[in-house]
């Protein structure tokens, strides 16, 4: 049986419309208030959630927000959480 021709494929070139890619500066470390800035809220959510089921019933403003403590304590951290993201 005689064998098959091979096809020769042509040389794939990119497509000269594209965008040549730009080069992006490198940003620094974030600035020192940042973290700290970070950090407190994700403490102070934590010292909310503490101080709400020690001494909850006996701070006027927390008995009055009742459920929503929970909700201002989890909060809190999770926007320290998310500060985290744009954290160098």
């Amino acid at each position: 049986m005689p064998k098959s021709k091979v096809r020769k494929k042509a040389v794939y070139t990119a497509p000269a419309d594209r965008r040549t890619p730009v080069k992006v500066k490198a940003a620094g470390p974030s600035h020192p208030v940042y973290v700290a800035v970070m950090l407190g809220m994700m403490l102070l959510g934590l010292a909310w959630l503490v101080v709400n089921y020690i001494a909850g019933e006996r701070v006027p403003v927390m008995m009055d927000l009742g459920s929503w403590n929970f909700g201002i304590g989890f909060a809190l951290m999770i926007i320290g959480l998310l500060m985290t993201m744009k954290w160098r």
